[in-house]
This record gives C-alpha cells, sequence and structure tokens, in this order.
C-alpha cells in the first residue's frame, strides 16, 4: 500500500484549487466585504444564507479573487459522504492509492473551501467540518493515519438557503454556532437593475421592467411559488433579449418556466410578464 500523490488520471477525481485571474463582476448589498475579510483575518469560518440565485456564489469567487486564495467549490447533494469530502483510498491496476477529497485539498492548499448548499449533504457528513470551523482548524484523515492542520490561508465558507429548506434539511446547532453568518437578500430595485444592466448588457427600460416582474412573483412566493424569481434568472431573460428574443418568450423560458410546471401558475407569470412589457 502507497501513501504516495495519485496518478494524474485519479487526481481528475477531485475538485481542484483554483484561482480566479479576473475579477468577477460583484455589486456589495451592505458591509459582507468588510465582514468576510474580517473573519478572513481572524480564521473565522462564514456561513452565508440567503435565497436561490442572490449572488452567494458570486460573493465568494469575488473574495477569493480579491484575497488571492485559490477556490474549491463544492455543490452538496443527498448522497455526499464524509468520504467525497475528506478521501479515499482508491485500487489501481497494481497498487492502493489515497485520493484526496475536496476538503483535504483546500487545506493542503491554504484555499477558500466554499460547501454549497451544506443542507443538501448528508447530516452525517457535515460533522467531518467540525475541527475545522472551531479553534482546532484540523481535518482527521481517519484512514490514513493522517492529522492536517489548516495553515492560516485556508478559509472554510458554507451557504444554504435557510427559507427553502425542510425541518429535516437545516443546520444543527453545533454546526451552525461555529459560523460568522452573513445573511443575503435580493438587492433594492436600483442595485439590481444596475446588476442586469451590468450582466446582459441589455438597457435601463428592459432591466427596470424585469425587475418589476421579480417583485411579482416573489408576492407569489408561498402562495403557488417556493421562490419567487432570483437575480440570476433576470440576467437569463435580459441576456436572450438583448439578443433579439421576444420579451414575453424570454420571460417564459428564463423566469416562468424555471419557478413552475402548474399551467395555471404559468399563464399567472406569463401574464405578469405581458404587464410589464
Amino acid at each position: 500500500m502507497t501513501l504516495n500523490p495519485p496518478p494524474m488520471q485519479l487526481q481528475s477525481l477531485a475538485t481542484e484549487a483554483r484561482f480566479i485571474e479576473l475579477e468577477p463582476y460583484y455589486h456589495p448589498t451592505g458591509d459582507e466585504i468588510a465582514l468576510f475579510e474580517v473573519a478572513y483575518l481572524n480564521r473565522l469560518p462564514l456561513l452565508l444564507k440567503g435565497p436561490t440565485g442572490c449572488g452567494k456564489t458570486r460573493f465568494v469567487e469575488y473574495m477569493a479573487w480579491r484575497l488571492k486564495r485559490p477556490l474549491v467549490t463544492v455543490s452538496c447533494h443527498d448522497d455526499l459522504t464524509a468520504a467525497d469530502l475528506v478521501g479515499r483510498y482508491l485500487i489501481t491496476a497494481d497498487e492502493t492509492v489515497w485520493i484526496d477529497g475536496p476538503l483535504a485539498r483546500s487545506v493542503r492548499a491554504g484555499a477558500i473551501c466554499y460547501l454549497d448548499e451544506i443542507v443538501e449533504a448528508r447530516r452525517d457528513t457535515t460533522v467531518v467540518i467540525h475541527p475545522l470551523a472551531d479553534d482546532r482548524r484540523m481535518l482527521p484523515l481517519e484512514k490514513r493515519g493522517e492529522l492536517l492542520q489548516a495553515p492560516p490561508e485556508f478559509a472554510l465558507v458554507l451557504s444554504y438557503n435557510p427559507g427553502y429548506q425542510s425541518v429535516l434539511k437545516d443546520l444543527k446547532p453545533s454546526t451552525r454556532q461555529r459560523f460568522v453568518a452573513i445573511e443575503f437578500r435580493y438587492p433594492e430595485p436600483a442595485v439590481e437593475e444596475t446588476i442586469i444592466r451590468n450582466e446582459s448588457g441589455t438597457d435601463h427600460a428592459t432591466a427596470s421592467a424585469l425587475v418589476r416582474l421579480a417583485h411579482m412573483t416573489r408576492n407569489l412566493k408561498g402562495n403557488g411559488l417556493d421562490e419567487g424569481a432570483s437575480t440570476r434568472l433576470l440576467v437569463h431573460a435580459a441576456r436572450l433579449i438583448t439578443r433579439g428574443i421576444a420579451p414575453a418568450t424570454a420571460c417564459h423560458g428564463a423566469v416562468a418556466e424555471a419557478l413552475s410546471d402548474d399551467p395555471e401558475m404559468l399563464r399567472t407569470l406569463d401574464e405578469f410578464a405581458t404587464s410589464v412589457f
């Protein structure tokens, strides 16, 4: 059994740390940049809370660029195991090799590790982050008999949507109380319009109409919709419109169909789009 670094074809199975070379566009909506920087300097893990498509992932990418640190992003899901995060042994043709998971790779690289929608992971999986998220800042690799000490540059960032999760998919107090939390909301109308225009190249009138549409859909949350239209969906619609797609068609495909499969609700959303355009 060897503990040598795995061959390149096996390394590709683990999420790679990447430097973000070009500045991502991010429009701050509060003190989140300063709070992230101070937490990072004090080696405090961060928890980002907010609705789908409100800019949490873009914010993490922006902060990775701003702090000049590599970023490892893990999209959490129901089948994510502790071994998926930490690492496992794999058998090749003539040897057994250890493959670091994305969490271990992040610690070794002094990267920012971003676990997106952490509550989607199995509850027993999230326990492995506890030693990294307190004063110990350690990651036990039990199967390998190794204890990784996180360097000062390492940061752990989680995100989740508290308004969309069931009671069975919520963070345990033992997890969430290890983190500094930043709450994200959809931007104010003027800011959201600026974001749409910058991301899509659309004009003021189109961006303004899309923001009005978004607020109409968000008023239906809990009354036929799980979520209203996110800023991300508005940008998608704006890009389609900018490239010649009729506004009603663009909003139906990028907004209405993304929010609901119910025929009656789709008709309502199409009527909203018609009214603002």
